[in-house]
Protein backbone atom coordinates (compact mmCIF):
# COMPACT_ATOMS: atom_id res chain seq x y z
CA UNK A 1 0.00 0.00 0.00
CA UNK A 2 1.26 3.45 -0.85
CA UNK A 3 0.04 6.83 0.37
CA UNK A 4 -2.55 7.17 -2.41
CA UNK A 5 -4.25 3.88 -1.56
CA UNK A 6 -4.36 4.22 2.26
CA UNK A 7 -7.76 5.25 3.61
CA UNK A 8 -6.24 7.05 6.59
CA UNK A 9 -4.41 9.41 4.21
CA UNK A 10 -7.77 11.09 3.54
CA UNK A 11 -8.71 11.79 7.16
CA UNK A 12 -9.27 15.25 8.63
CA UNK A 13 -10.81 16.35 11.93
CA UNK A 14 -14.30 17.81 11.58
CA UNK A 15 -16.23 19.19 14.56
CA UNK A 16 -19.86 18.01 14.57
CA UNK A 17 -21.15 21.58 14.80
CA UNK A 18 -19.80 22.31 11.29
CA UNK A 19 -22.08 19.69 9.69
CA UNK A 20 -24.83 21.82 8.14
CA UNK A 21 -28.33 20.80 9.28
CA UNK A 22 -30.27 23.14 7.02
CA UNK A 23 -29.57 25.07 3.81
CA UNK A 24 -28.64 28.74 3.60
CA UNK A 25 -31.23 31.17 2.26
CA UNK A 26 -31.04 32.47 -0.41
CA UNK A 27 -29.32 29.50 -2.02
CA UNK A 28 -26.48 31.52 -3.56
CA UNK A 29 -25.53 33.20 -0.26
CA UNK A 30 -23.61 30.16 0.97
CA UNK A 31 -19.86 30.66 1.24
CA UNK A 32 -17.39 29.78 -1.52
CA UNK A 33 -13.77 28.78 -1.06
CA UNK A 34 -11.92 29.46 -4.33
CA UNK A 35 -8.72 27.47 -4.90
CA UNK A 36 -6.28 27.92 -7.78
CA UNK A 37 -4.53 24.60 -8.56
CA UNK A 38 -1.63 26.34 -10.30
CA UNK A 39 -0.80 29.13 -7.86
CA UNK A 40 -2.18 27.28 -4.79
CA UNK A 41 -3.87 30.52 -3.73
CA UNK A 42 -7.12 30.52 -1.74
CA UNK A 43 -9.87 33.13 -1.56
CA UNK A 44 -13.01 33.28 0.57
CA UNK A 45 -16.14 34.54 -1.14
CA UNK A 46 -19.90 34.09 -1.43
CA UNK A 47 -21.32 31.59 -3.91
CA UNK A 48 -22.85 34.31 -6.08
CA UNK A 49 -19.24 35.47 -6.69
CA UNK A 50 -18.86 32.37 -8.89
CA UNK A 51 -19.97 34.67 -11.70
CA UNK A 52 -16.68 36.57 -11.42
CA UNK A 53 -14.70 33.32 -11.55
CA UNK A 54 -16.19 32.15 -14.85
CA UNK A 55 -14.97 33.06 -18.34
CA UNK A 56 -17.33 33.54 -21.27
CA UNK A 57 -15.74 30.59 -23.08
CA UNK A 58 -16.34 28.17 -20.19
CA UNK A 59 -18.72 25.23 -20.26
CA UNK A 60 -20.59 24.48 -17.04
CA UNK A 61 -21.78 20.86 -16.81
CA UNK A 62 -24.76 20.23 -14.52
CA UNK A 63 -26.51 17.02 -13.45
CA UNK A 64 -30.23 17.48 -14.09
CA UNK A 65 -31.35 14.52 -11.97
CA UNK A 66 -34.18 14.97 -9.49
CA UNK A 67 -34.52 13.29 -6.11
CA UNK A 68 -37.48 11.02 -5.53
CA UNK A 69 -39.06 11.37 -2.08
CA UNK A 70 -38.07 7.74 -1.82
CA UNK A 71 -38.87 6.89 1.82
CA UNK A 72 -42.30 5.25 2.05
CA UNK A 73 -44.20 3.87 5.03
CA UNK A 74 -46.65 1.00 4.72
CA UNK A 75 -48.35 -1.86 6.51
CA UNK A 76 -48.33 -5.63 6.10
CA UNK A 77 -51.64 -7.55 6.05
CA UNK A 78 -50.97 -8.33 9.74
CA UNK A 79 -50.85 -4.60 10.50
CA UNK A 80 -47.09 -4.57 11.06
CA UNK A 81 -45.40 -1.32 10.05
CA UNK A 82 -42.86 -1.31 7.20
CA UNK A 83 -40.49 1.34 5.92
CA UNK A 84 -38.93 1.12 2.46
CA UNK A 85 -36.44 3.14 0.50
CA UNK A 86 -36.56 3.14 -3.30
CA UNK A 87 -33.05 2.47 -4.59
CA UNK A 88 -33.17 1.66 -8.29
CA UNK A 89 -35.84 1.31 -10.96
CA UNK A 90 -35.45 -2.00 -12.78
CA UNK A 91 -38.45 -1.91 -15.13
CA UNK A 92 -41.96 -0.46 -15.19
CA UNK A 93 -43.21 -0.37 -11.57
CA UNK A 94 -40.47 -2.80 -10.46
CA UNK A 95 -37.79 -1.50 -8.09
CA UNK A 96 -34.85 -2.61 -6.02
CA UNK A 97 -35.59 -1.36 -2.51
CA UNK A 98 -34.22 -1.33 1.01
CA UNK A 99 -36.86 -2.64 3.41
CA UNK A 100 -37.04 -2.37 7.20
CA UNK A 101 -37.41 -4.81 8.89
CA UNK A 102 -36.46 -7.07 5.95
CA UNK A 103 -36.10 -10.33 7.92
CA UNK A 104 -39.77 -10.38 8.87
CA UNK A 105 -41.08 -10.06 5.32
CA UNK A 106 -41.46 -13.16 3.14
CA UNK A 107 -41.48 -13.32 -0.64
CA UNK A 108 -45.06 -12.76 -1.81
CA UNK A 109 -45.94 -10.41 1.05
CA UNK A 110 -48.09 -7.48 -0.03
CA UNK A 111 -47.46 -4.07 1.55
CA UNK A 112 -50.10 -1.35 1.53
CA UNK A 113 -48.73 2.20 1.23
CA UNK A 114 -51.92 4.10 0.35
CA UNK A 115 -55.28 3.53 -1.28
CA UNK A 116 -53.49 4.02 -4.63
CA UNK A 117 -50.24 2.14 -4.05
CA UNK A 118 -49.40 -1.40 -2.94
CA UNK A 119 -46.22 -3.40 -3.35
CA UNK A 120 -45.44 -7.12 -3.51
CA UNK A 121 -42.10 -8.63 -2.45
CA UNK A 122 -40.83 -10.54 -5.49
CA UNK A 123 -37.33 -11.54 -4.42
CA UNK A 124 -34.71 -11.15 -1.70
CA UNK A 125 -31.21 -10.33 -2.96
CA UNK A 126 -27.88 -11.50 -1.52
CA UNK A 127 -26.97 -7.91 -0.58
CA UNK A 128 -30.02 -7.75 1.68
CA UNK A 129 -32.11 -5.61 -0.65
CA UNK A 130 -35.53 -6.54 -2.03
CA UNK A 131 -37.11 -6.58 -5.48
CA UNK A 132 -40.64 -5.15 -5.21
CA UNK A 133 -43.42 -4.97 -7.81
CA UNK A 134 -45.79 -2.03 -7.32
CA UNK A 135 -49.49 -1.97 -8.19
CA UNK A 136 -50.42 1.62 -8.94
CA UNK A 137 -53.74 3.39 -9.37
CA UNK A 138 -52.47 6.42 -11.29
CA UNK A 139 -48.97 7.70 -12.14
CA UNK A 140 -46.27 6.19 -9.92
CA UNK A 141 -44.13 9.35 -9.64
CA UNK A 142 -47.16 11.51 -8.78
CA UNK A 143 -48.18 9.18 -5.96
CA UNK A 144 -44.61 8.99 -4.62
CA UNK A 145 -44.43 12.79 -4.60
CA UNK A 146 -47.63 12.88 -2.54
CA UNK A 147 -46.81 10.27 0.09
CA UNK A 148 -43.00 9.96 0.04
CA UNK A 149 -40.43 11.59 2.30
CA UNK A 150 -37.03 12.89 1.20
CA UNK A 151 -34.24 10.41 2.10
CA UNK A 152 -31.83 12.88 3.68
CA UNK A 153 -28.28 11.72 4.51
CA UNK A 154 -27.78 10.14 7.94
CA UNK A 155 -25.77 13.11 9.24
CA UNK A 156 -28.73 15.51 8.81
CA UNK A 157 -30.75 15.16 11.99
CA UNK A 158 -33.45 17.76 11.29
CA UNK A 159 -36.50 17.26 9.08
CA UNK A 160 -36.63 19.26 5.88
CA UNK A 161 -39.36 21.88 5.96
CA UNK A 162 -39.62 22.17 2.18
CA UNK A 163 -39.00 19.22 -0.18
CA UNK A 164 -37.81 21.46 -3.02
CA UNK A 165 -34.88 22.63 -0.93
CA UNK A 166 -33.23 19.24 -1.51
CA UNK A 167 -33.63 19.69 -5.28
CA UNK A 168 -31.55 21.77 -7.65
CA UNK A 169 -33.51 24.51 -9.43
CA UNK A 170 -32.71 22.79 -12.74
CA UNK A 171 -33.73 19.25 -11.71
CA UNK A 172 -35.84 17.38 -14.27
CA UNK A 173 -35.63 13.59 -14.10
CA UNK A 174 -36.86 12.09 -10.81
CA UNK A 175 -34.54 9.09 -10.68
CA UNK A 176 -32.18 9.67 -7.74
CA UNK A 177 -32.05 8.68 -4.08
CA UNK A 178 -29.82 11.65 -3.17
CA UNK A 179 -29.24 15.15 -4.52
CA UNK A 180 -26.27 16.34 -6.58
CA UNK A 181 -25.61 18.79 -3.75
CA UNK A 182 -23.05 21.08 -5.41
CA UNK A 183 -25.91 22.29 -7.60
CA UNK A 184 -28.08 23.32 -4.65
CA UNK A 185 -26.30 26.71 -4.50
CA UNK A 186 -27.57 27.95 -7.86
CA UNK A 187 -30.64 30.17 -8.26
CA UNK A 188 -32.49 30.79 -11.54
CA UNK A 189 -31.25 34.40 -11.44
CA UNK A 190 -27.61 33.37 -11.00
CA UNK A 191 -27.88 30.83 -13.82
CA UNK A 192 -29.30 33.52 -16.10
CA UNK A 193 -26.41 35.86 -15.28
CA UNK A 194 -23.97 33.06 -16.06
CA UNK A 195 -25.65 32.48 -19.45
CA UNK A 196 -25.69 36.21 -20.14
CA UNK A 197 -21.94 36.26 -19.60
CA UNK A 198 -21.60 33.78 -22.47
CA UNK A 199 -20.94 30.62 -20.47
CA UNK A 200 -22.54 27.52 -21.99
CA UNK A 201 -24.55 25.38 -19.56
CA UNK A 202 -24.71 21.71 -20.55
CA UNK A 203 -26.89 19.04 -18.95
CA UNK A 204 -26.03 15.43 -18.20
CA UNK A 205 -27.82 12.91 -15.96
CA UNK A 206 -26.50 10.64 -13.25
CA UNK A 207 -28.90 8.77 -11.00
CA UNK A 208 -27.35 9.45 -7.60
CA UNK A 209 -27.64 6.39 -5.39
CA UNK A 210 -27.24 5.96 -1.65
CA UNK A 211 -23.97 4.19 -2.40
CA UNK A 212 -22.46 7.65 -2.66
CA UNK A 213 -22.63 7.75 1.17
CA UNK A 214 -21.20 4.25 1.65
CA UNK A 215 -18.11 4.53 3.85
CA UNK A 216 -14.76 3.12 2.83
CA UNK A 217 -14.13 0.43 5.46
CA UNK A 218 -10.91 -1.13 4.16
CA UNK A 219 -7.57 0.55 4.87
CA UNK A 220 -6.47 -0.36 1.33
CA UNK A 221 -8.94 1.66 -0.74
CA UNK A 222 -8.43 -0.70 -3.70
CA UNK A 223 -10.37 -3.29 -1.68
CA UNK A 224 -13.40 -0.96 -1.56
CA UNK A 225 -16.39 -2.12 -3.62
CA UNK A 226 -17.38 0.98 -5.57
CA UNK A 227 -21.09 1.71 -6.02
CA UNK A 228 -22.63 1.75 -9.49
CA UNK A 229 -24.85 4.51 -10.89
CA UNK A 230 -26.62 4.95 -14.22
CA UNK A 231 -25.70 7.93 -16.41
CA UNK A 232 -26.78 9.51 -19.69
CA UNK A 233 -25.14 12.11 -21.91
CA UNK A 234 -26.85 13.37 -25.06
CA UNK A 235 -25.29 13.89 -28.48
CA UNK A 236 -25.87 17.64 -28.13
CA UNK A 237 -24.09 17.84 -24.77
CA UNK A 238 -21.20 15.69 -26.01
CA UNK A 239 -20.76 17.87 -29.11
CA UNK A 240 -20.72 21.14 -27.16
CA UNK A 241 -18.11 19.78 -24.74
CA UNK A 242 -15.95 18.31 -27.54
CA UNK A 243 -15.96 21.59 -29.43
CA UNK A 244 -15.10 23.53 -26.29
CA UNK A 245 -12.19 21.20 -25.51
CA UNK A 246 -10.84 21.66 -29.05
CA UNK A 247 -11.03 25.43 -28.61
CA UNK A 248 -9.10 25.23 -25.34
CA UNK A 249 -12.05 26.25 -23.16
CA UNK A 250 -12.50 25.04 -19.60
CA UNK A 251 -14.95 22.25 -18.80
CA UNK A 252 -16.27 22.92 -15.29
CA UNK A 253 -18.16 20.10 -13.60
CA UNK A 254 -20.81 21.07 -11.08
CA UNK A 255 -20.40 18.33 -8.49
CA UNK A 256 -18.74 14.96 -8.35
CA UNK A 257 -21.75 13.38 -10.06
CA UNK A 258 -21.09 15.41 -13.22
CA UNK A 259 -17.42 14.38 -12.98
CA UNK A 260 -18.46 10.72 -12.88
CA UNK A 261 -20.52 11.13 -16.05
CA UNK A 262 -17.86 12.98 -18.03
CA UNK A 263 -14.94 10.79 -17.06
CA UNK A 264 -16.96 7.58 -17.53
CA UNK A 265 -18.31 8.55 -20.93
CA UNK A 266 -15.05 9.82 -22.40
CA UNK A 267 -12.63 7.98 -24.62
CA UNK A 268 -8.91 7.92 -23.81
CA UNK A 269 -8.39 11.07 -25.91
CA UNK A 270 -11.00 12.93 -23.86
CA UNK A 271 -13.70 13.02 -26.53
CA UNK A 272 -17.33 12.23 -25.73
CA UNK A 273 -20.14 10.56 -27.63
CA UNK A 274 -23.81 10.11 -26.84
CA UNK A 275 -23.99 7.29 -24.33
CA UNK A 276 -25.82 5.74 -21.41
CA UNK A 277 -24.54 3.04 -19.08
CA UNK A 278 -23.87 2.08 -15.49
CA UNK A 279 -20.60 3.38 -14.07
CA UNK A 280 -18.63 2.29 -11.03
CA UNK A 281 -15.71 4.60 -11.78
CA UNK A 282 -13.40 5.14 -8.79
CA UNK A 283 -11.33 8.30 -9.06
CA UNK A 284 -8.42 8.69 -6.64
CA UNK A 285 -4.90 10.18 -6.87
CA UNK A 286 -3.00 8.84 -9.84
CA UNK A 287 -6.08 9.21 -12.04
CA UNK A 288 -5.56 11.58 -14.99
CA UNK A 289 -8.65 13.66 -15.77
CA UNK A 290 -9.55 13.43 -19.46
CA UNK A 291 -12.41 15.95 -19.68
CA UNK A 292 -12.85 17.94 -16.47
CA UNK A 293 -10.66 21.01 -15.95
CA UNK A 294 -12.31 22.58 -12.91
CA UNK A 295 -14.83 21.59 -10.25
CA UNK A 296 -17.56 23.20 -8.16
CA UNK A 297 -18.14 20.97 -5.14
CA UNK A 298 -19.31 20.81 -1.55
CA UNK A 299 -17.06 19.61 1.29
CA UNK A 300 -17.10 15.83 1.73
CA UNK A 301 -16.81 13.31 4.55
CA UNK A 302 -13.35 12.30 5.79
CA UNK A 303 -12.01 9.13 4.14
CA UNK A 304 -14.84 9.11 1.57
CA UNK A 305 -14.52 8.25 -2.12
CA UNK A 306 -15.57 11.84 -2.85
CA UNK A 307 -12.64 13.45 -1.02
CA UNK A 308 -10.45 10.97 -2.91
CA UNK A 309 -11.90 12.27 -6.18
CA UNK A 310 -11.06 15.84 -5.16
CA UNK A 311 -7.56 14.72 -4.14
CA UNK A 312 -7.03 13.33 -7.64
CA UNK A 313 -7.53 16.87 -8.93
CA UNK A 314 -5.61 18.87 -6.30
CA UNK A 315 -3.21 16.37 -4.77
CA UNK A 316 -3.69 14.71 -1.38
CA UNK A 317 -1.67 17.13 0.74
CA UNK A 318 -3.26 20.20 -0.83
CA UNK A 319 -6.76 18.76 -0.46
CA UNK A 320 -6.27 18.05 3.25
CA UNK A 321 -4.87 21.59 3.68
CA UNK A 322 -7.96 22.98 1.95
CA UNK A 323 -10.27 21.03 4.23
CA UNK A 324 -8.33 22.00 7.34
CA UNK A 325 -8.50 25.64 6.28
CA UNK A 326 -12.25 25.31 5.72
CA UNK A 327 -12.60 23.93 9.26
CA UNK A 328 -10.49 26.77 10.63
CA UNK A 329 -12.62 29.33 8.77
CA UNK A 330 -15.81 27.67 10.04
CA UNK A 331 -17.23 26.70 6.66
CA UNK A 332 -20.36 24.54 6.73
CA UNK A 333 -19.87 20.94 5.58
CA UNK A 334 -21.65 18.23 3.57
CA UNK A 335 -24.97 18.28 1.68
CA UNK A 336 -26.41 21.58 2.98
CA UNK A 337 -22.99 23.12 3.51
CA UNK A 338 -20.82 25.63 1.68
CA UNK A 339 -19.02 25.18 -1.63
CA UNK A 340 -15.57 25.14 -3.13
CA UNK A 341 -14.44 26.10 -6.62
CA UNK A 342 -11.26 24.33 -7.74
CA UNK A 343 -9.92 26.03 -10.84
Amino acid sequence: MNKETKKSTYFYNLPDELIAQKPVEPRDHSRLLVYNKTTKEMAHKKFYNILDELNKSDVLVINNTRVLPARLFGKKPTGGKIEILLLRKLKLNEWEILLKPAKRVAVGTQINFSDKLTGTVLKKLENGNIIMQFDVDGIFEDIINQIGIMPLPHYIKKDLEEKERYQTVYSKKATSSAAPTAGLHFTPELLQKIKDKGVKIVEVTLNVGLGTFRPVTKENILDHEMHSEYYQISEESATIINNAKKAGSRIIAVGTTSVRVLESASKQDGTLTESSADTDIFIYPGYKYKVVDALITNFHLPESTLIMLVSAMCGIDETIKLYEKAVEERYRFFSFGDAMFIK
